[in-house]
């Protein structure tokens, strides 16, 4: 075992225990506060048993994350790489965003915190800086590797730039739109987290210590958020997870790997998409709406036929895992 692979382990070991030991702590001061989930009320009826569960709670594994990279700084400044840290600050800001937002929704009594505006501008901006930043340094090629064809196509940067914000915002947001049920975004986030631990491991690159931590963050977070839920993740959250996914897609100079591996945020966020369009189309033709899903995003979809939400996280859960191991033995292919 080498030493990236070690201080990786590391990582892992001491985010999990960090989020397992802060959450109770968390949740009771969350409680205290009365940060309390508005559940909306055009949502599932059955989810206001939900209402004034704890939220935020996405502080816990990002807590644990941090206290992981500082257990590890002195491994990651002898690696003389900036990825583990820049991947942090960047899925930060992403949190800082959901943080403003939860805080905004309580402070208001409603579900309805910054405008849908104000979070693109502040996202475009970070994803710019993020991507600008990674190029000035010279972790991205400006090659972008296309899954399962082996192939890899150079954009220029005036093609690349715009491309990028548009997968960093447009994946960010669909990692939102997964956090619906209790543990669906954290499990599927965190079989996300086991992928690109074996991709840094491949390039025996030290951002394996981030992957590692976040992945032993999130394990440590699910023993509070796994059904039922005693606390919520919030926007702060999963900004941060969606931030995370997309900086370390990046930091591997592998940003389209996020279809395979994030094939349960599109399709989640495809559902959305393909629900109001249709019934916006249907309302125009016919006069009366139509849907295509009982309800979306999908999770609730499944929800309405039937499906438990234990079996619903088990089986998005098993879906990215097998999109995960096929990804991996490609990436395997093109890199070793």
């Amino acid at each position: 075992m080498n030493t990236v692979a070690i201080t990786a382990l590391c990582a892992w070991a001491t985010a999990f225990l960090v989020a397992a030991v802060l959450g109770a702590p968390v949740i009771r001061l969350l409680k205290k506060l009365k940060f309390g989930q508005k559940i909306l009320e055009d949502g599932p009826t059955w989810h206001m048993k939900k209402q004034h569960t704890p939220t935020m709670g996405g502080v816990i594994f990002i807590l644990a994350l941090l206290a992981a990279l500082c257990s590890c700084f002195p491994a990651i400044m002898a690696a003389g790489d900036f990825k583990p840290a820049m991947i942090f600050a960047f899925s930060a800001v992403f949190g800082l965003i959901g943080l403003i937002d939860d805080y905004a929704k309580i402070r208001k009594k409603q579900n309805q915190g910054l405008t849908a505006l104000q979070k693109l501008l502040l996202q475009i901006a970070a994803a710019a800086l993020f991507v600008t930043a990674l190029r000035s340094l010279g972790y991205l090629t400006g090659q972008v590797y296309v899954p399962f064809w082996d192939r890899t196509l150079a954009l220029p940067w005036s093609l690349y730039l715009p491309c990028a914000i548009f997968v960093i915002v447009g994946a960010v947001n669909a990692v939102n739109l997964t956090d619906g049920i209790d543990g669906l975004a954290a499990s599927v986030t965190a079989i996300a987290a086991v992928f690109f631990t074996g991709v840094f491991l491949l390039l025996t690159d030290v951002s394996a210590v981030f992957s590692a931590g976040l992945l032993g963050g999130l394990l440590g977070f699910l023993l509070y958020n796994k059904y039922p839920a005693r606390v919520f993740m919030g926007d702060t959250g999963s900004l941060f997870l969606g931030g995370a996914v997309c900086g370390m897609a990046f930091a591997c100079d592998m940003p389209l790997i996020l279809v395979p591996v994030g094939i349960i945020y599109i399709a989640e966020t495809l559902a959305d998409i393909l629900q109001v369009g249709y019934f916006k189309l249907t309302r125009h033709m016919f006069g009366t709406g139509r849907r295509l899903f009982l309800m979306a995003p999908l999770h609730h979809h499944f929800e309405k036929k039937g499906w438990s939400e234990k079996k619903i996280v088990f089986v998005f859960s098993a879906v990215t895992a097998a999109m995960c191991v096929l990804s991996y033995l490609g990436v395997r292919g093109h890199l070793v």
